[in-house]
């Protein structure tokens, strides 16, 4: 029952963008009117929010960030209401719209790449203000697309002069002697995730030309040992599956003129029980160097299906839980 305390605020959704804002059959609406506990109304072209005066404010609060998203070019997906909703609800001074402003490049589809959340974003500056960049977090945070963007970007201006992917091909308890081929064909499978983002963002044919004078070059790790890599663009992928022997091999290749990218998942290591992972190790070694950029993104920096940041989300407590497990029984063991 509606009482005179309901408080109410018109909010203006431009006409050309208004399906894309309210989304089909009302989606985006509708998961607005229930994370705020808000009632949204539309007569006329006249568009209403009720309800509690504070979550109205932050309704069209939310609404007007989306607008932002839209007019410089980014889609509207629940992803982008998912994020617009949690940066509202903690109260942030951010504005995601501030996102628009750091386009990285077009794809051959003309689609926009660029930050989705404020943890891609401190992502790219790294990339861009520091010589090496650690981005670690779980699958869907665009460690990897975001980094390659910036690779194909630099080698377009010529601040590099090529650009050298690669990851160790080990996955998920695989072992390449049981796949079938030579050893390219072999290792192929395992860059597979490199080779679709360089095709989404450069094309396959200019990937192939380039491919071919050796300006890209994409690799296992193994290749990069003994090599001294001057103005190049490195992007070391998968980098949770590495062992400290070879992240050290790795990061010791690098040579004057180049730009670092090392990406991983340390919720998602493929290595021998008990191994110690080259990533981990690293991050230990090397926090207090100032040149060395990292960054950490969580499920809340997410931008594939909303399903995929649940199952982090879950996957996040139910490590949690095994951690504080762990060491009650620890602190019991050592009281007795």
């Amino acid at each position: 029952m509606e009482t005179d305390s309901k408080f109410s605020k018109e909010i203006f959704i431009p006409g050309d963008i208004q399906n894309e804002i309210i989304g089909v059959y009302d989606a985006n609406i509708t998961k607005i009117e229930k994370n705020l506990d808000v009632e949204f109304s539309s007569h006329n072209g006249v568009n209403i929010f009720s309800g509690d005066e504070k979550n109205v404010k932050a309704a069209c609060e939310v609404i007007d960030e989306l607008i932002e998203l839209r007019r410089g070019g980014q889609e509207i997906s629940e992803q982008s209401v998912n994020y617009a909703l949690s940066v509202v609800n903690n109260h942030s001074d951010i504005k995601i719209s501030n996102l628009n402003s750091q386009v990285i490049c077009h794809t051959v589809n003309g689609k926009i790449v660029a930050p989705k959340t404020l943890g891609q974003k401190n992502y790219v500056d790294n990339i861009k203000n520091k010589m090496i960049t650690f981005g670690v977090g779980p699958a869907g945070t665009g460690k990897t697309y975001l980094a390659m963007a910036m690779a194909i970007e630099a080698f377009k201006k010529d601040e590099v002069m090529r650009i050298i992917l690669t990851r160790p091909a080990i996955e998920a308890g695989e072992k390449l002697g049981f796949l079938p081929g030579d050893l390219q064909s072999k290792v192929d499978p395992y860059l597979r995730p490199l080779y679709d983002a360089l095709y989404q963002i450069m094309g396959a044919e200019q990937y192939q030309k380039n491919v071919e004078k050796g300006l890209i070059e994409v690799a296992p790790l193994a290749y990069m040992r003994g090599r001294t890599l001057d103005n190049s663009f490195i992007i070391l992928d998968e980098a949770q599956n590495t062992t400290p022997a070879q992240m050290k091999m790795f990061l010791t290749r690098i040579g004057f003129g180049s730009k670092v990218v090392v990406t991983g998942d340390l919720s998602q290591k493929d290595l021998p029980d008990g191994a110690i992972s080259g990533l981990d190790n690293s991050l230990k070694i090397l926090k207090n160097i100032d040149e060395i950029g990292v960054s950490f993104l969580t499920a809340v920096d997410v931008v594939r299906h909303p399903l995929v940041q649940k199952i982090v989300k879950a996957y996040e407590k139910h490590e949690e839980r095994l951690t504080k497990k762990k060491t009650n029984y620890k602190t019991q063991k050592y009281s007795k």
